[in-house]
């Protein structure tokens, strides 16, 4: 029995966390005596009397503590440690020994949480205690077994990850899909295989899904895009960030869920709080680990209005002409291709500037800019946006015109259009010729091209005649 015995000593001295043996029993005499003076609800008591908190910490006795424990603390002996006590249950402690009280009076023999004490050389440590009253001890709670352990690195870890998610330079939230794996379970339930069909059949769904979206936290950065105060500013107007376009991009996200894939991205336009849309980039994913409730999403939203603007310059310059507006020869070659692929019945109405190359050469080149852009002017006014203008040479335009569309109604409206501008602007006087020709059956496109430009240079010859003071030259 000695060996036995000493055996029980050894596990509590030398085991790898640190143990106390307390003594409540005073704790429980303090109680008895509340409950003599009529108190029933500690918590309303404790919260008017807070300093009954402090007096029942200083009625706890410290019988025994192992080696484990005057290591973590950094006491040399157990008379150092008991003696300093003060020194290490202090300041936050009081807040959850309040929550071990209210365990206590509630009749409960165990409990756990989280909380801070203090080395005897002023270190904060991050503890997690559990404290145990043993089966014999239970009616004067003298004998209280406490196991603390130093969880510091564990709170430093998950305070550098936490920090890492706050301040990211990415808008990150973290969302729970559960009730979207819900819904999912109950339609196949029901015999859904389809879900793009069902939902096409009842769109009003797609509502229903998004509802079930609950956002556990975002970031900072989060709350910086959207020009949200604070989190619950913008989690209670998601509906002002997330709508018009971002339907039909739920539902492909909807349809990859159901589907099985556990990573989404794609591009859309969010908008913030104060109403300004912007261009995002949106990458969704299913933390690993959740992919049987979906109760882990973490979606991060990248701003790239200045990309998407970027990008649409770049593609704005290789279809267009910069001095103009107008479309370029690029894209007028690209369209020609298009139109040909489709057979479509299209007309074509070809434009010439007449006296450019006599202005550059008599006034200059800028005088000859300003000539063109008083063109592109005329053309867009005249063609609106039944038509496709090009600008593709130096003084040539084209017309491209669709659906039926009669070239001469446009061509008539010329005349009135360049006398306006000849009234506007002075300097040299803006001048025309054109012609054109509608595509005939089973005709090759080139070859309407070719009649409309012969069309465009009758046109000039015509007018020549009719004004030989006009300059007759066939420019570049």
């Amino acid at each position: 029995m000695p060996i036995q015995v000493e055996h029980y000593k050894s596990l509590f001295e030398y085991a790898p966390i640190s143990l106390w043996e307390e003594d409540y029993s005073g704790i429980k005499l303090f109680f008895d005596q509340l409950r003599e003076r009529g108190v029933i609800d500690l918590n309303e008591h404790l919260t008017r009397h807070p300093e009954d908190v402090e007096a029942c910490m200083t009625r706890i006795k410290v019988t025994r503590v192992n080696l484990k424990t005057l290591e973590m603390f950094g006491a040399s002996s157990v008379e150092e440690l008991t003696e300093n006590l003060g020194k290490i249950f202090r300041d936050e402690m009081r807040h959850h020994f309040h929550t071990e009280l209210l365990a206590l009076w509630n009749g409960d023999t165990s409990w756990s949480g989280e909380g801070i004490n203090y080395t005897l050389q002023n270190e904060p440590l991050n503890i997690r205690l559990r404290w145990q009253i043993l089966p014999e001890c239970c009616e004067m709670w003298e004998c209280v077994m406490v196991a603390i352990e130093d969880i510091t690195l564990l709170k430093k870890a998950e305070k550098r990850f936490q920090n890492l998610f706050t301040y990211a330079p990415i808008s990150l939230w973290e969302e729970d899909y559960r009730g979207i794996r819900e819904m999912f379970d109950t339609l196949r339930a029901q015999g859904i295989t389809d879900l793009k069909t069902h939902l096409l059949r009842n769109p009003e769904l797609v509502n229903q899904f998004m509802s079930k979206i609950a956002v556990t936290d975002v970031n900072l950065k989060t709350l910086e895009l959207y020009g949200a105060e604070s989190k619950d500013a913008l989690l209670s107007n998601l509906d002002r960030v997330f709508r018009d376009e971002m339907g039909k991009h739920f539902i492909g996200e909807l349809l990859d869920m159901w589907s099985g894939k556990t990573i989404y991205d794609h591009e859309g336009i969010n908008y913030s709080l104060s109403g300004e849309p912007f261009n995002i980039h949106l990458d969704w994913r299913l933390m690993p680990g959740h992919e049987e409730d979906f109760s882990w999403v973490l979606v991060a939203i990248q701003d790239i209005t200045a990309r998407k603007k970027a990008e649409d310059y770049m593609r704005y310059l290789g279809t267009h002409d910069v001095m103009t507006g107008l479309y370029n020869r690029a894209f007028f070659e690209d369209e020609i291709l298009q139109l040909a692929a489709h057979g479509s019945e299209v007309s074509f109405v070809m434009i010439d500037l007449d006296g450019l190359k006599q202005i550059n050469d008599t006034l200059g080149h800028q005088a000859g800019d300003n000539l063109i852009r008083r063109a592109a002017e005329v053309l867009k006014t005249a063609f609106t946006d039944k038509a496709t203008v090009a600008r593709i040479g130096g003084d040539e335009f084209v017309a491209i015109l669709k659906n039926q569309e009669s070239p001469q109604e446009f061509i008539d409206r010329m005349p009135a259009l360049i006398a306006l501008n000849n009234r506007y602007y002075q300097g040299p006087e803006l001048r025309f010729s054109m012609g054109s020709a509608t595509r005939k059956t089973n005709e090759a496109l080139e070859k309407t091209l070719i009649r409309a430009d012969e069309a465009m240079y009758r046109n000039k010859e015509s007018r020549y005649r009719n004004n030989p003071a006009h300059e007759r030259r066939r420019e570049e």
